[in-house]
């Protein structure tokens, strides 16, 4: 590359963007990569630190920061994300749709192993909305060997880095367990709660059903639910190990495949997950009536987006899985969940 006083600019293409930074108050691309300078263009560039600019000379073996990061952002883009335009030398990668983010790791910390090449994303595994950045890449040198992209090429063409798993909208069976609320003692704090967050990742509620703690009648509402149609089940209520408290055994009469009872997350520590055949069935603690976040929101997303979690996706949740109970939550902007 040749430094070539701005001064003596005018007519010359950059070949790189510049950046304008106003404290507080502004930084972002003043000048695009392929601009040509003119007169009224050097006060500016003067104003912003630059007395200089380089022009480049490419080699054949040398490329540009802003094609190695489209070809790095290529190579990583998976299912439902499209990639921003190239600026200031980095391309975004951005959530197609609502759904959960799945990023490779190993193959994350791979890349970012090859020298001068930096790849950053969101946590794997959260809950993501259509339009948001989720990764995003670029290379530290204004240019760099072609060898380093063609190297994180390949690790990721071994295994797809990031991607959105969408959404899907669930027909949801509600039982809400308790002699309590079933002899109308009380009044249901469960139903409003859950029927909310099912309904904010699109999902519909079909049906209520309030029984007693009794299995057998646990056992014939779920089992009834199904038969009308649910593709998911949440049971509330009767989660401890308290004498009355049989909603587990009640899933379990029903046949299903028992995934966990018990979970390393606080709060939700007595979550259950089961499925009867390809039909989740969820056993929700009481903490979900009163916890902004807890396990519930830690799992469902990733239940709606058609994973089948298995007992090492939930003791994976331990890391990541303890609340603060911040007196403000910031939920999902805080630690909780992240791995």
């Amino acid at each position: 590359m040749k430094m070539i006083p701005v001064t003596e600019a005018v007519g010359m293409v950059l070949c790189h963007d510049i950046t304008k930074i106003v404290p507080g108050q502004f930084k972002g691309r003043a000048f695009k990569k392929g601009h040509t300078i003119d007169s009224e263009d050097i006060g500016e560039l003067l104003k912003i630190g630059k007395e200089h600019i380089y022009v480049w000379e490419p080699k054949g073996d040398e490329i540009h920061e802003n094609d190695a990061a489209k070809r790095l952002a290529q190579a990583a883009c998976g299912k439902n994300l499209v990639l921003s335009e190239p600026s200031e030398g980095k391309v975004n990668l951005i959530a197609e749709t609502t759904g959960v983010l799945k990023v490779n790791r190993e193959v994350l910390n791979a890349v970012n192993s090859i020298d001068q090449v930096v790849f950053a994303s969101r946590h794997t595994n959260n809950l993501v909305f259509e339009g948001e950045v989720v990764a995003g890449t670029r290379v530290v040198p204004l240019v760099i060997e072609q060898q380093k992209i063609v190297q994180a090429e390949e690790l990721m063409r071994t295994a797809e880095l990031v991607s959105v798993l969408p959404i899907q909208n669930y027909r949801v069976g509600l039982v809400t367990t308790g002699s309590e609320v079933f002899h109308k003692r009380i009044k249901d704090g469960f139903g409003p709660v859950v029927s909310k967050k099912f309904e904010e990742l699109g999902s519909t509620e079909i049906e209520q059903v309030f029984v007693p703690d009794d299995a057998t009648k646990i056992k014939l509402a779920i089992e009834r639910l199904i038969a009308k149609g649910a593709q998911i089940i949440a049971v509330t209520g009767g989660m401890s190990v308290d004498p009355d408290d049989v909603t587990p055994l009640g899933i379990r009469q029903t046949g299903a495949e028992i995934i966990s009872y018990g979970v390393p997350v606080l709060p939700g520590s007595m979550f259950l997950l089961a499925y009867r055949g390809e039909i989740p069935i969820v056993g929700l603690p009481g903490c979900i009536m009163y916890s902004k976040a807890s396990v519930f929101d830690l799992v469902l997303p990733r239940i709606l987006a058609g994973e089948r979690l298995s007992k090492l996706d939930l003791i994976d949740l331990a890391h990541g899985g303890l609340c603060l109970q911040c007196p403000e939550c910031r939920y999902p902007a805080c630690a909780f969940g992240k791995v």
